[in-house]
């Protein structure tokens, strides 16, 4: 890349103070995400990209107050929560039930889940990767979910959702995400008791994906993402300000370049109830895909000061090892995962069968400790390494876009795209959903 065309930090963080602090939350289907969309749609045609945008259907999360009383020891004290999307809320009225404690996932061993009927649940874990196991527990009809975020153990309860394909199949009931140390307080203290209040639910709406569109000279596509939504209460400015500003800033610093192939440049909506953006995108694009798509590079909260780079890359391992070997010319050294994972606009993509890989930093075992809380903002990102992680993309992309041959195949190994199709059916309900 010459001079003219680096990564811009000072861009970088002019982005993020708009879409953070500017606008703020950015739930799907609301008009902060609306706003934002608005925005990226602007600055694409300010850098002279074709820009358009695939509106789909969504649930917008829209709740006026929520919160748990938990009994121990004959005295009621309250608690914060979260309610999920994409699952009821209780009319705005007090559902008051005994407290259950369900040890997931051992508990799931369980044969019979009855114990569980008109009662309070507080469920460890809030991903249930498992259709079946859903189901029993929905089937088992609890008065309501309070559902445990054991992988940080803290004390804020954090937003989240449940998968949009299980709760349309196999029905929801009200599930908020709850506090660790607040449930590991109930446990220790005795709780036998509890009430879940939510004013508010979900609603239709409508999100969208912005595409910028940077043609080549062959029927030839490299897709480059990131999401423009967030959590509830959370400004998303590492999650995932800093990919939409990645999407804004490759396009900018790529639309002068010749290209054999083209770029499109997509920041998805949605992404936060499980990638329903890019979901919505590969199902109305699949043909075309399927024909044409060459590499997609999702990029997804890459901003952390402190913590470690990591590429998920979803292809060959002779894919892996290029990626890695971009970043470590330029002194940057990520680590390279071959596992499939579907928490990821990339994801998609991988079961499309385009090759794919996530750029992301996470700063703990379990990803980044500030992950979807209300200080997600922007004392959490540092831009300029973030430029130079962009400027290591911005210099493979470059390369993948020019040259008369990939340097890798464009192909998926057999037991990771077996792994795809497992979690595309289970997860997101496979080709028929939608």
């Amino acid at each position: 890349m010459t001079a003219p065309l680096e990564i811009s930090a000072a861009r970088i963080d002019a982005h993020l103070r708009v879409l953070a602090e500017d606008i703020g939350v950015r739930l799907a289907g609301s008009t902060g995400e609306r706003q934002a969309a608005d925005y990226i749609a602007e600055e694409g045609r300010r850098i002279g990209a074709d820009v358009h945008r695939e509106g789909f259907a969504v649930r917008e999360r829209a709740v006026a107050a929520e919160g748990v009383d938990v009994e121990a020891g004959g005295r009621w004290t309250h608690f914060p929560c979260s309610l999920f999307s994409n699952v009821p809320g209780t009319g705005g009225r007090a559902v008051e039930a005994p407290l259950v404690f369900f040890e997931a996932p051992a508990e799931n061993l369980r044969p019979d889940l009855s114990h569980l009927r008109g009662c309070g649940v507080v469920h460890l874990g809030t991903h249930i990767e498992s259709r079946a196991h859903y189901r029993r527990l929905v089937e088992a009809a609890p008065a309501f979910l309070l559902f445990v975020d054991i992988r940080y153990p803290g004390a804020v309860p954090l937003a989240d959702g449940m998968f949009p394909e299980y709760a349309r199949t196999i029905g929801a009931v009200p599930t908020v995400n709850v506090a660790f140390q607040d449930a590991w307080q109930w446990r220790t203290q005795g709780a036998t008791r509890a009430r879940l209040t939510v004013d508010g639910g979900m609603r239709d709406g409508e999100s969208a994906n912005v595409v910028l569109e940077l043609p080549g000279d062959a029927d030839e596509w490299l897709f480059v993402g990131g999401h423009h939504d967030t959590q509830a209460a959370s400004p998303g400015a590492d999650d995932n300000g800093t990919g939409v500003a990645a999407v804004l800033e490759l396009a900018r610093v790529l639309a002068p370049v010749r290209r054999r192939r083209g770029l499109r440049l997509v920041s998805f909506g949605a992404e936060e109830q499980l990638s329903v953006g890019s979901a919505a995108y590969v199902r109305r694009h699949r043909a075309e895909l399927e024909r044409s798509a060459r590499f997609m590079w999702n990029v997804d909260s890459v901003g952390s000061p402190l913590g470690w780079t990591e590429i998920i890359a979803n292809g060959t391992a002779e894919m892996a090892d290029w990626l890695t070997r971009q970043f470590a010319a330029r002194g940057l050294w990520a680590v390279p995962r071959l596992s499939v994972m579907p928490y990821s606009d990339h994801f998609p993509f991988v079961a499309t069968g385009v090759p794919s890989a996530f750029l992301y930093r996470p700063n703990c075992i379990a990803g980044r400790f500030f992950h979807h809380r209300p200080d997600d903002d922007r004392s959490r990102v540092d831009s300029r390494l973030v430029a130079d992680l962009l400027g290591a993309s911005a210099a493979l992309l470059e390369r993948l876009a020019t040259c008369a041959e990939l340097p890798f195949p464009a192909a998926i190994d057999p037991a990771q795209a077996e792994q795809a199709r497992t979690y595309w059916d289970d997860l997101f309900g496979g080709w028929q959903a939608g």
